[in-house]
């Protein structure tokens, strides 16, 4: 029947019982499927671990404008890699470096996730920061739709 319509026998579903077979195109059908595979990986997002560094001897303001480059990072849909190295005898001080890190886990609040909470490796500690799950987009209630009131039949005085 194919070679009568001078098209290809195409094999759809080779795992299924019994194989499931179309009469087509097979340039056409190749074309398609790469088409949707396409469409498909637009749809895929990408996750990136961006990172900010700290010292333990971080002053306020480079404090908060890593703080605010997290924020930003979480904001954009990626994960964020808090680390604090520690240098010579900063390591005696580590409760320093958890109260940095945990004060960026508390500042952050509902921008983010915390997906590892704070841990050493070496003379690094690092946390890892997921975005949070953006909630479903909740139209605000609309304003109770009151009616005018029908015009009002003249009224006759009863006396």
């Amino acid at each position: 029947m194919a070679r009568e319509k001078s098209l290809d026998l195409v094999e759809i579903s080779p795992n299924a019982v019994p194989p499931v077979c179309k009469i087509q195109d097979y340039g056409k059908y190749l074309y398609e499927k790469d088409k949707s595979d396409r469409a498909a990986r637009k749809k895929q997002k990408v996750i990136v671990i961006k990172e900010v560094k700290f010292s333990v001897t971080v002053d306020e303001h480079d404090y908060q404008t890593k703080k605010n480059q997290a924020v930003r990072f979480l904001g954009d849909g990626d994960k964020v890699k808090a680390s604090l190295r520690f240098k010579g005898r900063q390591m005696a001080h580590r409760d320093l470096g958890y109260k940095i890190i945990n004060r960026l886990i508390m500042d952050i609040g509902d921008a983010g996730t915390v997906e590892f909470m704070p841990r050493m490796e070496g003379t690094t500690l690092h946390a890892i920061l997921a975005p949070a799950k953006k909630a479903e987009v909740q139209q605000p209630p609309a304003a109770p739709k009151v009616k005018a009131p029908a015009p009002a039949e003249a009224e006759v005085p009863t006396a």
